[in-house]
């Protein structure tokens, strides 16, 4: 059964309509990138995903892990194991690392039915989690990416990926802005953290991060639309050819 299911999905921000019907299978055990230019509607869908009460669904359904995604809020989502790794973090001032992802972890164990664990038994959890993204444990203690270089917000997201253990996880743009050190350990981490029975999707502008995270799907997102789909491979012709070519050359397949 697939994890992910999108048939038809439409969506508007204000009186714009951004997705246009999208149609998207993600099965458990595979990582997707989605490619596309600035516009295309990339963000969108990952923040549709994730619930923005911004953008409004208009048409089409989502079917996640058995149940209608659309129908849950987004704390729902949250703790049913859906996970959105922002382009942009956001700072928390006055709440600690620490503290912040204790509360994440515990909302999602109650929402279980299972007991929270307490202080020091998320400390060697979180502790051990540290090393993958190659972060120091004075990070806890910060607020929540405040003060943060654009590679730390980025390793702080993956390291709220590996502590809250996700079913689906979106990665919105998360190669932007990182040096080509802070791209590896990123990519480590994703790649370290893929397991069967979850799945990833990658929103991406360049190639180059496919380069550590490889994916067994790539699909072109423009205007609003999945145009095409493939291999690793199909990532490479962008990078060489764009996504203008990509576009003339649909047009003139329709044409035909």
């Amino acid at each position: 059964m697939a994890l992910l299911e999108i048939r038809g999905l439409k969506a508007t921000v204000g009186d714009k309509e951004i997705l246009k019907g999208i149609d998207l299978t993600v099965n458990a055990g595979e990582v997707h990138a989605v490619m596309g230019p600035n516009g295309s509607g990339k963000s969108t869908l990952a923040q549709v995903l994730a619930g923005n009460p911004a953008y409004e669904v208009t048409a089409g359904s989502v079917q996640y892990n058995g149940q209608d995604l659309l129908a849950l809020a987004p704390e729902e989502r949250a703790q049913q194991g859906v996970f959105l790794a922002f382009q942009y973090p956001v700072e928390i001032a006055g709440v600690s690392n620490a503290y912040f992802l204790r509360a994440a972890f515990n909302e999602i164990r109650k929402a279980h039915g299972e007991e929270e664990v307490d202080p020091l038994e998320f400390d060697d959890l979180v502790t051990e989690q540290l090393k993958l993204v190659d972060m120091d444990r004075s990070m806890l203690e910060r607020s929540v990416n405040s003060g943060f270089s654009g590679g730390e917000k980025k390793r702080n997201e993956i390291l709220q990926m590996a502590v809250l253990k996700p079913k689906l996880s979106i990665l919105d743009e998360t190669d932007s802005g990182l040096d080509i050190d802070a791209l590896r350990v990123v990519s480590n981490g994703v790649n370290a953290l893929k397991r069967k029975d979850n799945a990833t999707i990658v929103v991406t502008h360049y190639q180059r991060l496919l380069n550590y995270i490889v994916p067994d799907f790539v699909h072109v997102l423009t205007g609003g639309r999945i145009l095409k789909s493939g291999g690793k491979e199909l990532a490479l012709e962008l990078e060489a050819r764009g996504y203008e070519q990509g576009r003339s050359d649909r047009a003139t397949a329709g044409a035909r």
